[in-house]
């Protein structure tokens, strides 16, 4: 019973690691998607769809090998998923749907391009990349699998800096001033008990 439970975190962490891997095909070649005259999601999710079976395939020979194996372990894990799950509430409220799946930015004709700076965006640049990283840092440590830290590893080497590195480019092409503006002010995490400008 418990190896079939253990499906479960290597499952979520499948697919929470398939998320860089599907922005990287996405951000560098935005323009391209931006040109199509129908939804690009009807690429694109095919794409995700075959990374995440791309990477299942990989990871199933060690899908349930683990160093420790502790209930209690799920206290610190479940304390990481609170907040990654606050903080993307937080960010659909402030920052819309159609911004968080990269639609608005992919189908510029049909939504506003806005540089958003308030709410969570006003405190750090990227809360969507530290949430995303909160959650799979909390299914790694809860379920102790080392398939889970190492998607862990991967996903946060490949935010942290190329991700950033590649979207902050692209939106101070897109938003030139402003953009700098912002990043002059914002940091990109912030520190603990860092003073944060409105």
């Amino acid at each position: 019973m418990e190896a079939k439970l253990l499906h479960i975190p290597w499952l979520v962490s499948v697919l929470y690691s398939s998320i860089p891997l599907f922005w990287f095909a996405i951000h560098p070649f935005a323009d391209f998607w931006r040109k199509m005259n129908r939804s690009p999601y009807l690429l694109l999710l095919p794409i995700w769809a075959a990374i995440i079976a791309a990477l299942a395939w990989a990871t199933w020979p060690w899908h349930s090998e683990r160093p420790y194996s502790s209930p209690w372990m799920w206290v610190p894990a479940a304390l990481l998923m609170f907040f990654g799950l606050r903080t993307y509430s937080r960010i659909r409220s402030g920052f819309g749907a159609h911004k968080l799946s990269g639609e608005a930015e992919l189908r510029p004709r049909e939504h506003a391009q806005e540089l958003v700076t308030t709410g969570l965006h006003a405190r750090m640049r990227h809360p969507i990349y530290i949430a995303h990283l909160l959650n799979l840092a909390g299914w790694a440590i809860g379920s102790g699998l080392i398939v889970s830290f190492v998607l862990l590893a991967i996903s946060a080497l490949g935010t942290f800096p190329l991700m950033v590195w590649i979207e902050e480019h692209e939106l101070e092409k897109r938003f030139g001033q402003r953009f700098r503006e912002y990043k002059a002010r914002v940091p990109l995490i912030p520190l603990p008990f860092q003073r944060m400008s409105a």
